[in-house]
Order: C-alpha cells, then sequence, then structure tokens
C-alpha cells in the first residue's frame, strides 16, 4: 500500500508572551492509503494538535506533511483551504451543525464550494446520507435527532465530497455507548467498503480497537504500542 501521509520531522510550539511552549517533537509518521489509524495519549499530549495538521488546519513549526504527495505546509492560507476542501472530511465530537438547517442542508454546506449543479448536489446528499443510515431523516433538523444521528449527519457531510482523508476528533466522545458503537461500526464500514483513510484521535481504547493500527502519542512523542488488531 502507497503512503497517503507522510509526516517527517514535525514539531509545533505555541508561545505564551515570551515562553515556548513544545506540543510536538521531532515526529515522524507514515500513514498508508485505506488506513484507519486510533492516535491515543493523555490529555495535552499533542494528538489534536498533530490531527489538525495533518487536516492541513493548523501548521507546523518546522517539518514537513504530505498528503498524496501534496507538501501541504508550503501552501499559502488560500491554496490550503481550497486544498482542505477537496480533500479532507472533518468530524468533530460536537457535530458542529447549523441547527436552523436541516440534515440535507447541513450535508449539501461543503458540496456549495464546487462546481456542481444543484441537481447532482442532491445526488451527492442523498447517497451520503443513505452510507449513514439516514435516508429517511434527510428534512429533519438537529434538534429532531438523537446525538448518534446528529453525528451521522456530520459523518454525511464529511464524506459528501468524496475526501481523500477523513479526520475524526473524538468523535464518539459525546455520545452513549450504543450510539457510540453506531458510529464507530460506520466509521470502519466507510474504510473498509469505501476505502476512506481514516485518522481518528481518541482517549476511549473501545474506541481505538475498532481502528486498523494504533498509535500513543505521550508529552509529543509518538509510540506504537502494538497493532489493536
Amino acid at each position: 500500500m502507497a503512503d497517503i501521509i507522510q509526516v517527517n520531522n514535525l514539531s509545533k510550539s505555541y508561545w505564551r508572551n515570551s515562553l515556548e511552549i513544545p506540543v510536538l517533537s521531532e515526529l515522524s509518521l507514515n500513514v498508508n492509503e485505506g488506513e484507519f489509524l486510533a492516535l491515543m495519549g493523555p490529555s495535552g499530549s499533542g494528538k489534536t494538535t498533530l490531527l489538525n495538521i495533518i487536516a492541513g488546519i493548523d501548521r507546523p513549526t518546522n517539518g514537513s506533511v504530505s498528503v498524496s504527495g501534496t507538501d501541504i505546509s508550503k501552501l499559502n492560507e488560500s491554496a490550503l483551504a481550497k486544498w482542505r476542501s477537496s480533500n479532507v472530511g472533518f468530524v468533530f465530537q460536537f457535530y458542529n451543525l447549523i441547527p436552523v438547517l436541516t440534515a440535507f442542508e447541513n450535508v449539501e454546506l461543503p458540496l456549495l464550494l464546487t462546481k456542481l449543479n444543484k441537481s447532482e448536489r442532491k445526488k451527492h446528499v442523498e447517497t451520503a446520507l443513505n452510507i449513514v443510515g439516514l435516508g429517511d431523516r434527510i428534512y429533519h433538523y438537529p434538534k429532531q435527532l438523537s446525538g448518534g444521528q446528529e453525528q451521522r449527519v456530520a459523518i454525511a457531510r464529511a464524506i459528501v465530497t468524496d475526501p481523500l482523508l477523513l479526520v475524526a476528533d473524538e468523535p464518539t466522545g459525546d455520545l452513549d455507548k450504543n450510539s457510540a458503537d453506531e458510529i464507530l461500526t460506520l466509521m470502519e464500514r466507510l474504510n473498509k467498503e469505501f476505502n476512506k483513510t481514516i485518522v481518528m484521535v481518541t482517549h476511549d481504547p473501545h474506541a481505538a480497537s475498532r481502528a486498523s493500527s494504533l498509535l500513543h502519542l505521550d508529552k509529543g512523542v509518538l509510540s506504537t504500542n502494538g497493532q489493536s488488531h
């Protein structure tokens, strides 16, 4: 399998006044195409920072990140925003749905930035909602859905552009066990059936066990504690 993500000697520090706070330190990582990687680690270990850098939301202080052959650490802001919108699907802990929009309209949002016409957008949205099992909730508003259903709408929104990469930050962190299991099963399916490359940050060993590989991050340093399968 080819590497889809190549992270080389990545460091990230934040500054608080004149104090430098290192978060990631000379970290290197390769992720294969079609891999489902879980990143675990204690709070403050740099998991979300690493995820955000891979997804092009944040930038490294040093080092490089290539995704599918594009060195995203060298792109300027507008090129990076354009790259993100066509290559990355985002799933967050708190769904980030817009309450005044229906499930359909929430999922359609990323497509409004594309050249697709209205009927093409409709087809894509319906396909994405069917994949996540919500074809019958298309015109429901977020408040009419359960937490698990809201997260499924968020996943439909993440996959509607058919991105190269799905990044998920604690996607089950706000859900009860049954809903969490449904979301993890859906993510496994996206990985196995649709060959989506997924990088998921989690502190939950149960969620991590559903991924095909597992890395631990502690104080900005990566270690492999064996495969989860």
